[in-house]
């Protein structure tokens, strides 16, 4: 005691020539007379190279169970009934699952609209839908926007031949009245060359009726 008494100040001087704490500093007990005589700064330094004085490497806190318990909560281990201490929503509130949930949409959204997938009055109503609680998830969401999509291209196929057909029959019934038409003007054309015929021959039957 009396001798670790004497090495106080020893200690401190190496624990500051070291950059560490006092119960860092590891003094060669087998050499207590050659430490004592040191009584500065050069000559500890001389000291700790020579060996006599040594810092102490750092304590280990080994992380290994908390890393492979923490890899067993992952899989669900240690997450039992005797394990949980708040409330379900205390433990994962639902306004995070639901801001989480909303922003996932979202984002889904933007990113069909940007890629031109979809138009903006379908991204407006599918963001309110959103709003409303209607998807529960990614998948649902997909699914509604294929389908939307499957029908609005079957209305327009359907739309496409209604006006295809609508244009077939007005052609085919402008094609009609111009054949009415050039029929109408045949026949007409017949009845004007008769009428003329008709009045050239009594014109030349009167005129052969006053030569007699």
């Amino acid at each position: 005691l009396h001798e670790m008494v004497l090495l106080r100040v020893q200690k401190r001087l190496a624990a500051s020539v070291l950059k560490c704490g006092k119960r860092k500093i590891w003094l060669d007990p087998n050499e207590t007379a050659t430490i004592a005589n040191a009584n500065s700064r050069q000559q500890i330094v001389k000291l700790h190279q020579d060996g006599l004085i040594i810092r102490k490497p750092a304590v280990v806190h080994s992380r290994a169970r908390a890393l492979r318990h923490k890899e067993a909560r992952r899989k669900g281990r240690h997450t039992g009934p005797g394990k949980r201490k708040g409330t379900a929503n205390a433990r994962m509130p639902t306004k995070v699952v639901w801001i989480r949930r909303q922003r996932v949409l979202r984002r889904l959204l933007r990113k069909y609209r940007e890629a031109k997938k979809i138009d903006r009055h379908l991204y407006h109503e599918l963001y309110m839908k959103s709003k409303g609680n209607v998807f529960k998830n990614k998948r649902v969401m997909m699914e509604f926007i294929h389908k939307r999509k499957a029908e609005q291209a079957r209305s327009k196929l359907l739309q496409d031949q209604a006006e295809a057909r609508r244009a077939k029959v007005k052609a085919a019934r402008q094609r009609r009245e111009e054949r009415v038409r050039a029929k109408h003007e045949e026949l007409l054309a017949s009845f004007t060359a008769e009428d003329t015929k008709k009045k050239e021959g009594k014109k030349e039957k009167k005129q052969k009726d006053g030569k007699n």
